[in-house]
């Protein structure tokens, strides 16, 4: 009856288990002409993550593009960014700063006009191409992700020929979507979740 009894106890959780799926992550997809881009969205910055999550599912970037390519500076895209200001930005976003998050090479950041609350345009994002990174913008623009596929796709899209505003000569379209990821899988793409 013992050896029943302690066979149940290692039998029980198993079963309990064995049938449930990993866990997974929200992965920032972009498709572009040039190949894909993935990044890990994160949850210490969960308003912007949120907002990007949901013009994603809105299919709100799909007819846009990057719109500024900079070499050793960052691939930006989005609603257009003019003169008087980002076009048709749905909202705004209060600032998610946090020391653990840097304008580091791949980062993913929110763009956003100059204002006096600092506050991310829902439509924009941004790539940090510059591999020392970008210090001056840290605790100014909010980060969000991390690309941990694509660089080379990002190192090709602002090295494109551009105009006088840096905009590609040839529009380089988004589709933008997020999918979920395993640990397992996130790891063989070459990241693991911290």
């Amino acid at each position: 009856m013992r050896r029943l009894f302690l066979a149940m106890l290692l039998v029980v959780p198993l079963a309990f288990t064995a049938g449930r799926a990993p866990k997974t992550y929200d992965v920032g997809r972009i498709r572009t002409p040039m190949g894909e881009i993935l990044f890990f969205l994160y949850d210490r910055t969960p308003h912007h993550k949120e907002s990007f999550e949901k013009l994603a599912a809105s299919h709100y970037w799909d007819s846009l593009t990057f719109n500024r390519v900079i070499k050793n500076f960052v691939a930006q895209g989005g609603c257009p960014d003019t003169p008087a200001g980002f076009s048709g930005s749905p909202y705004l976003l209060a600032p998610e700063f946090t020391d653990s998050l840097k304008h580091v090479y791949g980062a993913v950041g929110a763009g956003r006009d100059d204002n006096p609350g600092e506050l991310s345009a829902g439509c924009q994002f941004y790539i940090v191409t510059n591999k020392n990174g970008i210090p001056r913008l840290d605790n100014h623009y909010t980060i969000y992700g991390h690309v941990f596929k694509g660089m080379d796709v990002v190192e090709k899209i602002v090295s494109v020929p551009k105009d006088s505003t840096n905009k590609p000569y040839t529009p380089i379209t988004l589709h933008v979507d997020v999918i979920k990821m395993s640990a397992e899988q996130l790891k063989t793409d070459g990241y693991t979740p911290k």
